[in-house]
C-alpha cells in the first residue's frame, strides 16, 4: 500500500502517453507549435507497463490514460490490453478529446478499457472551433456516440468561460442528461500556457445559472473524486470541480506519470522525479523506490489560491490535467 505523509492512500495513477495534441485549446496550450518530443525520449509501452506492474503490486487500483491526446499514440489499444491482462479488475479509464474516438472506440473496449472522459466545451461548431482552433465538433460528437454504442461509460468535462461558452451550461447539461452521461463543470485552472484574458466561472455562478431552470440537492463529494456533486429532482447528477478549494486536495489519491518518465506528486507542482533511467535498464526495484519517494513527498495541497497568488507553470498537456 502506498501512503503519503498525510495518511492519504495513493491508489490512482494518471499516465500521459504523449504530450502531443491535435487541438490548441485556449485554456491549455493555444500558442504551442505543432511539434512533439522525439520518439526516443519517450518510454515505450513495454517500459511504461513494467512500471505500472510495480504500481499495481504496490496497491494502485485505478489507472487513467491521458495525454496530450492519447489517441495520437499508435497502438494504444495494445498498451491498454497489457494492463488489462495483468489486472482485469483494475479501474481502467482514459481522457480524450474524442476527435479520433469513432474509429478507435471498439478496439479500446475490446482491449479492456472501461470508461472515458471527454472534453466538450461547446455544442456550437463555431464556438468549439474558436476554443480548439480547429473545426472539431462533429468528430467529437460522433466519437461520443460510438463510445456509447460499443458500451463504454462516458463522462463529459466542460470548462465554462465568460463571454465564450458560458451561455451553454444548460445546453451541455441537457445534452449529457439525455444520454445518461455525467457532466462535470471544471473551474478554469490558471496556468502560464493559457490565453491571458480567460475568465472562468466559479461554482456559485454555475449553480446560479443551473438554478434558473432546475432544482437540485447538494450531494457532496463522492469518495476520492474531486467533483462536488449535485442531484436534480429527477435523480440526474452533475459535478463541479473546484481546484481552488481545500476540499480539492483533502482526499487526493493521485500521482501522475509523463510519457518521458517523470513521476509527479501533484497536478500543480513542477517538482518531479524520473523513473526513466531505471526502467530503461530494467531496474524495477529502483523505479519502485522512486515511486515510494514521490508518494512520501506528495504535498498536502496545491498552491492555487495561496497568499502569493501563484500561477502554475505546469503544462497540463504533459500531465493530462
Amino acid at each position: 500500500m502506498l501512503v503519503d505523509s498525510y495518511d492519504r492512500v495513493v491508489d490512482y495513477i494518471r499516465v500521459s502517453v504523449t504530450e502531443r495534441c491535435n487541438f490548441r485549446c485556449n485554456y491549455c496550450m493555444p500558442e504551442k507549435p505543432f511539434s512533439w518530443v522525439p520518439k526516443e525520449n519517450l518510454l515505450t509501452f513495454e517500459e511504461l507497463f513494467e512500471f505500472l506492474r510495480v504500481a499495481i503490486d504496490e496497491g494502485v487500483k485505478k489507472i487513467r490514460i491521458t495525454g496530450g491526446e492519447p489517441l495520437l499514440r499508435e497502438d494504444l489499444d495494445k498498451f491498454i490490453k497489457m494492463i488489462y491482462d495483468y489486472k482485469p479488475d483494475i479501474d481502467l479509464a482514459m481522457t480524450t478529446n474524442a476527435f479520433l474516438l469513432k474509429g478507435a472506440a471498439q478496439k479500446l473496449k475490446d482491449a479492456g478499457l472501461k470508461r472515458i472522459n471527454v472534453s466538450i466545451d461547446s455544442l456550437k461548431p463555431e464556438v468549439a472551433q474558436k476554443i480548439a482552433q480547429k473545426d472539431v465538433l462533429q468528430n467529437v460528437l460522433d466519437g461520443v456516440d460510438e463510445a456509447l454504442k460499443v458500451g463504454l461509460k462516458v463522462k463529459v468535462n466542460m470548462v465554462p468561460m465568460k463571454g465564450i461558452n458560458s451561455d451553454e451550461i444548460l445546453d451541455l447539461l441537457e445534452y449529457c442528461k439525455d444520454r445518461n452521461m455525467t457532466i462535470r463543470f471544471i473551474e478554469y485552472m490558471e496556468n502560464k500556457h493559457a490565453q491571458e484574458d480567460i475568465q472562468g466561472l466559479k461554482s456559485p455562478e454555475l449553480l446560479s445559472i443551473i438554478k434558473e431552470k432546475y432544482s437540485f440537492e447538494d450531494e457532496g463529494f463522492d469518495g476520492h473524486s474531486p467533483s462536488h456533486y449535485y442531484k436534480l429532482e429527477d435523480g440526474y447528477e452533475f459535478g463541479i470541480i473546484e481546484p481552488y478549494e481545500d476540499d480539492f486536495c483533502k482526499k487526493c489519491n493521485r500521482i501522475r506519470l509523463t510519457a518521458e518518465g517523470h513521476l509527479i506528486p501533484c497536478l500543480y507542482f513542477d517538482e518531479a522525479m524520473s523513473i526513466a533511467e531505471f526502467v530503461k535498464r530494467g531496474d524495477i526495484k529502483g523505479a519502485a523506490l522512486v515511486l515510494k519517494e514521490v508518494v512520501k513527498n506528495k504535498p498536502e495541497k496545491n498552491r492555487w489560491g495561496g497568499e502569493d497568488d501563484e500561477v502554475s507553470t505546469r503544462a497540463f498537456y504533459e500531465t493530462g490535467g
